[in-house]
């Protein structure tokens, strides 16, 4: 059930009408009917794998209640690494089993040995990764004493499944989400409004920039060996503003539903293509995932404590493993390797936090360097970007060398297809609203909100009725 369908847009009301006026005398009926609801909603992509959502939150619930009762640190590491290997190991087999046998296969023919791996013919479970970074991060924090275990399973089934964020995110820890479900929630109107202008907002950056941004970087990207300089430009700028508006307007969505309900779930965008380096682009993108990975990864491998190999160490380990979690493909591994290199000389130089301000332009000198750091991000990002969307390492490697070399830049596609001038224009209305609205979190709200929903709406049916784009890019991983 997507989020942009006619089916979530009847799903929603329903659930809505029911958790406040019929299962709304308790915390626990509350709860209960969201995980109903969230079972259904995942259903309705596979059914055959709700298994798997109910294995995992059975296994993350008991596990976690045996490492706070055991006496001793043998029985506590015992079911700990139970929880930490079976979820990793359902993870790796559905995910990336595949890869790794083709991966093995293909190095052993290089030396001269035939090898026909056993490959597994399953889909990948939706939203698998996210639900299980959700229970990894649970059992972590109990084993460190960070919070102690949740006895009431529906409270804690409902953490792990709760629909909006099930499929694709946001990461959300238990210390921010729990707390919020042991408490009986009672409407709130403003809320509930700032709730529909994030939804409505959403679908903007997915209906009308991702999917028309999708239409054209397809294109390119699926023909680049016929396109020339310009047409690939674009396509790599398209892919940006694709990805940004897809996801990040999936967490705008889900933001937005989670606070119809009267739930605060963690933001995991903050305006990321107006960042001034690497560094602060990857405090912007994607944040839940980011502060996972530095929470669970990079501080337990010793951060930045030790010495300045161990730091080196530690950024490409977090990069390169980001990248895998991305997919089971060498483009993202060589696209996280890529954004390690971008970081590499703000670590050397111990820059790596020089941007933690807002950005603020007075129009002087001072902004002009600001305005040529965010439009040099802009375009090492497109670059990692390529890597990120080429089906292998040498069409993207291909895709960025026709760039240089197809010497011309009045790009065919552009001249042959008149709505291009359009996009383009509509990509830098779009920047612009963004901008204007980089410190809000719900864009459409403040004066003229009303009117301002009004147009959002229009553009949502004109542009969703010629659409044909609909699966948000982030739930294949």
């Amino acid at each position: 059930m997507f989020f942009n369908s006619l089916a979530f847009a009847v799903f929603l009301p329903i659930v809505f009408f029911l958790y406040w006026f019929v299962f709304n005398k308790t915390k626990s009926t509350q709860n209960a009917l969201l995980i109903v609801a969230s079972y259904y909603f995942y259903s309705c992509w596979d059914w055959r794998f709700l298994f798997l959502l109910v294995f995992s939150t059975f296994l993350d619930y008991f596990t976690g209640i045996q490492i706070e009762k055991s006496n001793s640190d043998r029985s506590r590491k015992f079911w700990f690494w139970l929880s930490i290997l079976v979820n990793l190991g359902f993870l790796g087999i559905f995910k990336y089993y595949n890869f790794f046998a083709t991966s093995f296969a293909e190095m052993f023919s290089s030396l001269g040995f035939k090898v026909s791996p056993m490959l597994l013919n399953v889909i990948l479970p939706v939203g698998i990764s996210f639900y299980t970074f959700h229970g990894l991060s649970y059992v972590i924090d109990i084993y460190y004493k960070r919070i102690k275990a949740e006895y009431n399973f529906i409270d804690y089934s409902l953490f792990v499944s709760y629909f909006p964020l099930l499929v694709a995110g946001p990461i959300e820890r238990a210390t921010h989400l729990l707390p919020e479900l042991k408490e009986k929630r009672e409407f709130n109107f403003e809320k509930a409004k700032e709730g529909v202008y994030q939804i409505v907002w959403g679908l903007v950056k997915k209906v009308v920039i991702a999917d028309t941004c999708a239409v054209y970087a397809n294109a390119i990207f699926d023909h680049y060996q016929s396109m020339n300089s310009l047409s690939l430009i674009l396509g790599a700028v398209y892919f940006a503003f694709q990805i940004y508006g897809d996801f990040s307007g999936y967490s705008d969505i889900a933001l937005g539903v989670s606070k119809l309900f009267g739930l605060d779930l963690l933001r995991n965008f903050n305006y990321p293509y107006f960042s001034r380096d690497i560094a602060e682009f990857w405090r912007r993108w994607h944040i839940s995932l980011s502060s996972w990975f530095r929470d669970y990864l990079y501080i337990p491998l010793g951060g930045s404590k030790g010495g300045l190999m161990m730091k080196i160490r530690n950024t490409f380990i977090i990069f390169i493993v980001s990248g895998f979690w991305h997919g089971a493909n060498w483009t993202y591994i060589v696209w996280g390797f890529i954004n390690a290199v971008y970081f590499l000389p703000l670590l050397l130089s111990n820059s790596n936090r020089n941007n933690m301000d807002s950005i603020i332009l007075k129009w002087n000198l001072d902004s002009v360097r600001v305005l040529f750091s965010i439009l040099t991000t802009f375009l090492l990002t497109c670059v990692a970007w390529v890597f990120f969307r080429a089906r292998t390492i040498t069409d993207a490697v291909l895709y960025l060398k026709r760039i240089f070399t197809s010497g011309e830049f009045n790009s065919q596609y552009l001249d042959n297809e008149r709505y291009n001038y359009e996009l383009l224009l509509m990509i830098g209305l779009f920047v612009l609203v963004e901008w204007n609205n980089k410190t809000k979190v719900e864009p459409i709200s403040g004066k003229r909100s009303m009117l301002k929903m009004a147009l959002a709406i229009m553009a949502i049916i004109a542009f969703g009725t010629y659409s044909d784009y609909k699966e948000f890019i982030y739930f294949q991983f």
